[in-house]
């Protein structure tokens, strides 16, 4: 099975349960998840992560160039992206929340995830009733894309950190 990570995936994760000084596994398994063929992202995400200057930004810059960030210019990704573009674009969303969607990545995502057959993973969580944004599992559930949260895919992955000893 493989999995697409949204920008908010490395980011809050950072920011807050596995930050790279205190859960340096956690960064250790995407890489070997990634190097397995299990998770990987795309190259609009990694645009969006090294725009900052921050430790998070350091590791996909290092990254670059390995496989971790997928191209989206390919012709059955750019299909997909347009019936997402004409999905959106016909709901009943705020026009500002439409002009959001399509500036970021989340798009790309859900499409590449659709020619992929892969599941995307965010923190955003469905809303039927929501108009001010269009969240990521609101247009996978429409085109039949899996979703789920960093904590669901290590239960489905099976991934532990474990700690083998502490010198207090």
């Amino acid at each position: 099975m493989n999995y697409l990570l949204d920008a908010n995936i490395f980011i809050e994760a950072k920011r807050r349960y596995y930050g790279m000084d205190i859960c340096p596994g956690f960064w250790d398994w995407l890489d070997v998840a990634q190097a397995g063929g299990h998770v990987s992202s795309i190259t609009l995400v990694y645009d969006e992560l090294t725009d900052g200057n921050d430790e998070l930004s350091t590791w996909i810059k290092e990254r670059e160039g390995t496989g971790w960030f997928l191209d989206v210019s390919d012709l059955p990704t750019q299909q997909e992206f347009k019936q997402i573009l004409q999905n959106v674009y016909s709901a009943d969303y705020s026009e500002k929340a439409k002009k959001d969607f399509f500036e970021g990545a989340d798009p790309w995502l859900i499409a590449k995830a659709k020619v992929m057959g892969a599941t995307v993973v965010t923190h955003e969580v469905f809303d039927g009733y929501i108009k001010r944004k269009v969240p990521i599992p609101n247009v996978c559930k429409q085109f039949g894309v899996p979703c789920l949260d960093t904590f669901d895919l290590l239960r489905k992955q099976m991934a532990s950190f474990v700690l083998e000893s502490v010198d207090m």
